[in-house]
């Protein structure tokens, strides 16, 4: 969720520090990469950010949220949805790659359990497919994907529109607080 503030970040639920790593690591690469997305970056001094993952009671762990974190920012940012019927994991760095994770089998037979039909995955994880059952795979649309902007345009319902925004900083804020210039006369 996003909210008026100042830029902080909350997460909660019973994450633990390499999942809530990836959460700030996603929240970086989103600031990093605003403009690309469609950000204009002062929200991110205006608008205090909570990232929730439910069932508290379950311990969580690791990097492979990292594309979802991801995604799930961006949505809250821009506005634009996920797609409903969109799974993903993978690790993301900071400079947007998608790196492979473990676990790919339950993570795929949770999907398929939870009906989601569209799956993205880490290319580098493409070779780990072979353990899967040929029943679950036909049921499912695995997309390998190697970069966040590959992540974001297929798993939200819209594309990104970039925007151009220049920081002008030390402006003067009315006529009267303009200094005259050296050797001026007025």
């Amino acid at each position: 969720a996003m909210m008026p503030g100042k830029g902080k970040m909350q997460i909660t639920g019973k994450l633990g520090d390499v999942m809530q790593e990836s959460v700030k690591a996603a929240k970086s690469y989103v600031r990093s990469k605003s403009l690309e997305l469609g950000i204009i970056p002062p929200i991110f001094e205006k608008k205090d950010f909570h990232v929730h993952v439910p069932d508290g009671a379950t311990p969580k762990d690791g990097p492979s949220a990292g594309i979802a974190m991801v995604t799930s920012i961006v949505s809250s940012i821009t506005g634009i949805p996920v797609n409903k019927n969109v799974a993903m994991t993978g690790e993301v760095t900071l400079r947007g790659q998608v790196l492979p994770i473990g676990g790919l089998k339950e993570k795929l037979l949770a999907a398929h359990r939870g009906r989601i039909p569209k799956v993205l995955i880490p290319e580098d994880n493409k070779k780990d497919l072979a353990e899967i059952p040929k029943d679950i795979l036909k049921d499912l649309e695995i997309i390998t994907v190697k970069t966040v902007d590959e992540v974001l345009k297929a798993a939200l319902i819209k594309d990104l529109k970039p925007v151009e925004w220049i920081e002008v900083e030390n402006l003067p804020k009315s006529k009267s607080d303009q200094k005259p210039a050296p050797g001026s006369t007025h």
